[in-house]
């Protein structure tokens, strides 16, 4: 289990993962199951890019419409009878939320009747075994791999195999479908599920499809990576035209597709993630008419991405008219407008534009005012102090590219000029070194030591130990009279017991002066 939830992490990019995480919790929170089911758990085995996010709930997700929104995801539209519903979640992450359900056909070309299910009998209803994979998001099995038609080895082989006899029958759009999956990833149809393609076909079982099938395969043409290879595809099985019956690749704005593919992965590469689904559709559509555009509108079920569709040359009008107004009078304020517009909105006109002023500030907004901006920071920035670890170096930094875009920090005197009252104060000087307890009483014994008598030992000037020998044994000295104490002070009691013991030595007396000759007049009476 864990491993898949490692390669589910390892797979998605940042905001898919934070879109995981806010689908999870809004789910918790309600007590519904959830589940990341089809082409995402797909995409994860395959390696293939992940172009959106799949989810079941046992449950009716329909109910978390407001929760979504608190969270800060768009909703896009809702499927009533089917229990699904379209978002956009934070970071322009595409997902679809259904519930776990039967469909039971009746009868071709009617809606199917729908029931609540587990999430192992949602995955039989599904069309492909490698879109019949279920992945865990429930605590105590999270990470849990269902897996009920073996869509994993499929996946291995490379081959797109039916899950049933009479999958084409029931929906016909999955004909639509394989052949979609087999021009993306280039795999052929299993060898069974090739015979049933092939009696479908013969047998036109195409003509019963649903308006919403259409509507929704030509929303998912729209998200394709190479959607002219895929519509080629269509044309040569004959789908384009149950799409649209005037629809064909010569209707087509095939440079301009192009160059939308070549824009878009340039914008990527600098950071940006725009929505290419509404520039695509208008491309593909390019030389329809307005009401055939109009009727194809009318079918996607994604609300948001049609009304993106219908707006955007107007949009891309009003920006246009915005980049030659005194809004984007500098370099600066051009930089300024282009990054606060949606990046679809930069992609497309980047396209469409034939101003050639607007072009070329376009152009400067992806190449030469990149580079001014990697020249932040400036060497005066670093002289001065002014690094990251500011908390005002962000704001600083973004004055700095500012000025230079308009050309006002031309010489190092500009940037010092504007860089200095900005930098912070220098720090404060060290305090001076404190002589310690040590110190004073290392200088005083060494002021104590006796210097040695003259006329001892050997002549002066000769055997002298030098000043640095000499230190140690002054050192040695010190250490010595400071142990005698101790030493002492270890045994208190021993010295009066010795005094009590040793015999005293005798006092030696007194010196006596000699006693006076006594008189010659005293020896006379003896």
């Amino acid at each position: 289990m864990a491993d898949y939830i490692y390669t589910m992490e390892l797979r998605l990019s940042p905001q898919q993962q934070r879109g995981v995480t806010l689908v999870q919790d809004v789910a918790r929170n309600a007590g519904m199951n959830l589940y990341l089911t089809g082409g995402a758990v797909r995409d994860i085995i395959t390696g293939f890019p992940i172009r959106d996010l799949d989810f079941t709930v046992q449950g009716n997700p329909l109910k978390l419409q407001k929760e979504f929104e608190r969270a800060g995801a768009i909703i896009g539209g809702a499927d009533d009878y089917f229990g699904t519903l379209y978002l956009t979640l934070p970071g322009a992450v595409r997902a679809e939320i259904g519930s776990a359900r039967i469909e039971r056909h009746e009868k071709t070309g009617k809606p199917p009747v729908v029931t609540p299910a587990t999430i192992i009998e949602d995955l039989r209803r599904r069309d492909f075994s490698v879109n019949a994979m279920a992945l865990s998001l429930n605590e105590g099995s999270r990470g849990l791999l269902m897996d009920p038609f073996n869509g994993a080895a499929d996946i291995e082989l490379k081959v797109l195999r039916v899950l049933h006899n009479y999958a084409f029958v029931e929906d016909p759009s999955r004909l639509i479908r394989a052949s979609r999956f087999a021009a993306r990833f280039h795999w052929p149809l299993e060898e069974r599920t090739q015979a049933r393609y092939d009696s479908a076909k013969e047998n036109n079982y195409i003509e019963y499809i649903t308006d919403h099938a259409i509507g929704y395969e030509i929303e998912q043409l729209a998200y394709e990576d190479d959607p002219l290879n895929v519509a080629r595809v269509f044309e040569k099985e004959g789908w384009l035209k149950v799409l649209s019956p005037h629809w064909t690749t010569a209707k087509i704005d095939t440079n301009g597709l192009s160059q939308l593919m070549k824009t878009r992965q340039q914008m990527v590469d600098l950071g940006y993630i725009p929505q290419p689904a509404p520039a695509m559709l208008h491309f593909l559509t390019a030389r329809l008419t307005e009401k055939e555009s109009t009727d194809i509108r009318k079918m996607i079920p994604r609300r948001d991405l049609a009304e993106a569709w219908r707006d955007l040359e107007d949009h891309a009008k009003e920006l246009s008219k915005r980049l030659t107004g005194k809004e984007a009078a500098t370099p600066s304020r051009t930089w300024k407008l282009l990054s606060s517009v949606r990046p679809e909105m930069v992609l497309f006109l980047a396209i469409t534009t034939r101003q050639q002023a607007v072009a070329q500030k376009i152009k400067n907004f992806f190449t030469k005012w990149r580079e001014v901006q990697q020249k932040i920071p400036l060497p005066e920035m670093t002289e001065l102090l002014i690094t990251p670890q500011l908390p005002e170096y962000p704001k600083i930094a973004e004055d700095v590219f500012m000025l230079l875009l308009d050309g006002k920090m031309r010489s190092r005197t500009e940037r010092l000029n504007f860089l200095k009252p900005l930098a912070p104060p220098p720090p404060p000087p060290p305090p001076p070194p404190k002589r310690g307890r040590g110190k004073a009483a290392a200088a005083a014994a060494a002021a104590q030591v006796p210097a040695p008598a003259a006329g001892k030992g050997k002549k002066k000037g000769k055997g002298e130990p030098p000043a640095a020998a000499a230190a140690p044994a002054v050192a040695a000295k010190a250490t010595a009279k400071t142990a005698e104490p101790a030493k002492a002070a270890a045994k208190p009691a021993a010295k009066p017991a010795a005094q009590k013991t040793e015999p005293k030595k005798p006092a030696k007396p007194a010196a006596k002066k000699p006693a006076p000759k006594p008189a010659k007049a005293a020896k006379k009476k003896h």
